[in-house]
């Protein structure tokens, strides 16, 4: 049985301001072709594009929907990659794995459950993230809400940590024993 430390919240941190960055990039990508076609649509439309930033309204539905956009993209990233690998991008580069408390890799439904516990652990002041620094299992609210703990893939050998049976090896499998037909 190969025994893997969970990992704690600094490491995370660093791994979450990764993916933090990467969706960043996403994010103002979209943002400048959905501006160029505000912009393109204002011109065309003859409306005066300079009113339309002044009207508190139009601001207030603008920020609405860049908030639901983030939200979307956020959760269609952690998702994705919790779901088909266990590991984003940032949690790779620093040799992290999301799997379940029970060692098994997670379903999509349980990455969406975990991508969407991130707004509740975002609540108050951060603290569902803050929580992981206390933690025995180092789990933020995110992962008690989806079952889930974060695992460091090098496997060490101490008394603390998740412990997952070894796969058996094709060479360890029990031959079948042949029965003398009648």
């Amino acid at each position: 049985m190969t025994t893997y430390k969970y990992a704690g919240f600094w490491r995370r941190f660093i791994a979450y301001m990764i993916d933090g960055s990467i969706i960043s990039v996403i994010f103002i990508v979209l943002a400048f072709i959905a501006g160029v076609a505000f912009v393109k649509g204002t011109i065309s439309g003859g409306g005066a594009l300079i009113s339309d930033f002044e009207n508190p309204e139009k601001m207030a539905s603008l920020a609405l929907w860049f908030w639901v956009a983030s939200s979307l993209i956020n959760i269609a990233y952690f998702t994705y990659f919790y779901g088909a690998t266990g590991r984003t991008p940032g949690k790779m580069l620093l040799g992290l794995q999301v799997v379940s408390t029970e060692g098994k890799p997670i379903s999509f439904g349980v990455a969406f459950l975990r991508s969407v516990g991130y707004m509740v652990s975002s609540f108050v002041f951060c603290l569902g993230f803050i929580w992981i620094g206390f933690d025995k299992k180092k789990q933020g609210w995110h992962d008690k809400i989806a079952g889930t703990v974060v695992i460091i893939r090098n496997p060490e050998i101490q008394s603390e940590g998740l412990s997952i049976p070894d796969s058996p090896s094709p060479r360890a499998q029990p031959e079948k024993q042949e029965t003398p037909d009648n």
